[in-house]
């Protein structure tokens, strides 16, 4: 290889909230399976591409660290990826092995998931979230910078949620 890549960065999968009486579990299974097989293959393929020092870097989220009806897959999902990037960064260093944990991020995605209640969703976070602001894409973009910029960090989970799981 003759470049080797400073950082890749994994955005796969997105959420999936479904009570249990709707869920196909064929489909979820695909969808569980799919989120850590991608995150698995990004880590064996990648590994051999990544300088040392570099990162890979995998982004989550917090929406299943409370339990709820219809947040089961997303919450196993929570679960895993701290998990599984912590003992990658023991496997793979010394490429160093990251995770961003997003909470509501104002995106497309959240205003496909939200539909006409993302107005309602905004207001309320910007009066109870400690930073009284919703998180935007480039707030994640900066931690995603410091994170692969600063060599001394691996194994972790970093949230960025605007301080709402402390409500």
């Amino acid at each position: 290889m003759p470049h080797p890549v400073d950082h890749v960065i994994s955005t796969a999968g997105g959420p999936s909230y479904l009570p249990l009486a709707e869920m196909d579990l064929a489909e979820t299974s695909r969808h569980f399976g799919d989120r850590l097989a991608m995150t698995l293959a990004i880590a064996k393929y990648g590994q051999d591409k990544v300088r040392a020092g570099g990162t890979l870097l995998f982004i989550g989220g917090t929406g299943g660290r409370r339990p709820g009806v219809g947040r089961t897959v997303i919450a196993a999902l929570t679960a895993a990826l701290p998990a599984l990037t912590a003992n990658l960064a023991l496997e793979l260093a010394p490429v160093r092995v990251n995770l961003i944990a997003a909470g509501f991020v104002d995106t497309p995605l959240s205003a496909s998931l939200l539909g006409d209640r993302l107005e309602a969703r905004r207001e309320e976070l910007r009066s109870t979230l400690p930073i009284r602001r919703v998180v935007g894409p480039e707030d994640v973009a900066e931690l995603a910078l410091h994170i692969m910029r600063n060599e001394a960090l691996t194994g972790a989970t970093y949230d960025i949620d605007g301080g709402q799981q402390l409500l």
